[in-house]
């Protein structure tokens, strides 16, 4: 009998869906959990009829496969991740290869990248992004790790995973490491920012334009014949339709408080660490935190008296105002995410094509979007540009938009409605664009009280100097600290 191509441990839904998007493309899988009696239900089930064969044991499932053995991990991310592997090791030989498949932190995909490569194991870390149905029909993918291993699971992965309208596949190599986990944690880090933007959004169309669920469902489905067409856009127009059994509109049942898996205040954490003002993306973290504090915030509200006044002028032109300002929100939010991306390619020596990358969240990913494309373009065209509002395209856009996305940000602040994710995107800009700003008067400050010392306009840069403010402190400057 035939061996299995791939092994796959781990049924829960992203795993079996994997595992039979993998069988419709004629690959041979074996399956394995670590509860056996999912194995099963999952052979009688879902796999019934289907050439994916079931391991009861590590053992079954090693014995099971083809050499070089290739085996994804669809584990929950952490110390699952490091005993599966550890269980595994006695069972696999040099050049065999591991695919961890879940969201696991780069740096601990560095370490088992490094660990296992010692042992003669080739070790990946893929990003998977698209969810249950992604995972079934076509996902976004971003491999990473030991590219030894790239050639032996390139044909799989790219069989699986989703296609553009050109048939090109949305997965190809990231970098080496845990490049293709970092990645897919900046994906997580815009998602997060585009989900944010998208509630602001619906925030000002309910209570500050007064829009009713019908109205804000057509708002956002004629959005999806713009620039603003994604996922995203695409399925908040379906929830804002969708009506509970007595017709009421589901969402506004729905408890106001949002919860999070790590990833986006990873990437918050990691833009602090690499020096890059990620503030759209942190920004919606924190809207998550303060949306968990529900206790509070009605509490709050009582002592506050808090109303939101309703925008005065024509709803459809504030519409289109806001469609702007949404527009150009979003930009920045991907323009950061591959700030985040190239500082830590740099650092790492990763490589990473910053214009593949855009591919990859072309289709089946969840923040796929029509401007990707645009986006990969802005790359091809100039492969060292450092901040995507830069390139043509994106730069119109953003000049366009930016009197209508101040006004949105005024009107908002105006109304009581808070808007962190396009007012942090929006004073980004301002401060990205401004030649000069208030640091001067910063850097006195901390070399007033803590000698830091600073740098001078009519002096070579590098060059640092420290000043007595008071006539009472000494001459002796402290350590600088570049950001």
């Amino acid at each position: 009998m035939k061996k299995a191509d791939i092994g796959v441990i781990g049924l829960a839904v992203m795993g079996q869906n994997l595992i039979l998007n993998m069988n419709d493309h004629g690959y041979k899988v074996a399956a394995y959990n670590r509860s056996t009696a999912k194995v099963d239900e999952f052979l009688q089930g879902a796999a019934k009829g289907t050439q994916i064969i079931g391991a009861h044991s590590l053992q079954e499932l090693t014995d099971s496969l083809e050499k070089p053995r290739i085996i994804m991990l669809m584990v929950r991310a952490g110390d699952a991740v490091d005993q599966t592997v550890a269980q595994l090791l006695p069972y696999l030989e040099p050049g065999d290869i591991i695919i961890d498949g879940g969201n696991s932190h780069y740096p601990d995909t560095n370490r088992r990248v490094a660990a296992l490569r010692e042992q003669g194991i080739r070790y990946l870390g893929v990003g998977v992004s698209g969810g249950e149905e992604g995972a079934r029909h076509g996902p976004s993918i971003m491999p990473g790790g030991n590219a030894d291993a790239w050639p032996h699971v390139k044909p799989i992965l790219q069989a699986i995973a989703a296609k553009t309208k050109d048939g090109e596949p949305c997965c190809d190599w990231v970098g080496a490491d845990g490049a293709g986990h970092f990645v897919k944690m900046v994906h997580n880090g815009i998602e997060y920012g585009d989900m944010q933007l998208i509630c602001e959004a619906y925030h000002i169309l309910k209570d500050g334009l007064g829009l009713t669920y019908p109205e804000m469902h057509a708002v956002f489905a004629d959005w999806k014949k713009t620039e603003l067409d994604s996922y995203l856009i695409d399925i908040t127009a379906d929830i804002l339709a969708y009506k509970d059994e007595d017709g009421a509109p589901l969402v506004e049942k729905i408890l106001d408080t949002a919860g999070q898996k790590g990833t986006g205040k990873w990437t918050g954490i990691n833009a602090l660490d690499h020096g890059i003002p990620l503030t759209l993306i942190t920004e919606a973290v924190f809207a998550r935190c303060v949306s968990a504090l529900k206790d509070q915030r009605e509490a709050a509200a009582q002592t506050f008296g808090k109303t939101i006044a309703r925008i005065d002028g024509d709803r459809a032109a504030w519409t289109e105002t806001l469609r702007q300002a949404l527009l150009a929100a979003k930009i920045i939010s991907y323009a950061q995410g591959f700030m985040l991306i190239r500082e830590a390619s740099e650092q790492n020596g990763w490589n990473i094509d910053y214009g593949a990358t855009a591919l990859l969240w072309r289709e089946g990913c969840i923040i796929r979007s029509r401007f990707l494309g645009d986006i990969r373009d802005a790359y091809a065209q100039n492969p060292g540009l450092a901040f995507l509002g830069n390139a043509p395209y994106f730069q119109q856009l953003l000049q366009t938009a930016l009197p209508h996305w101040r006004k949105t940000v005024a009107k908002a602040i105006e109304a009581g409605i808070p808007v962190p994710c396009m007012a942090s995107a929006l004073t980004f800009l301002d401060g990205y664009t401004s030649a000069r700003l208030p640091a001067n008067l910063l850097q006195a400050q901390r070399d007033y009280f803590g000698a830091h010392t600073y740098e001078r306009t009519d002096r070579p840069r590098g060059e640092y100097f420290h000043t007595n403010w008071t006539g009472k402190g000494g001459d002796t400057a402290s350590t600088t600290y570049d950001v």
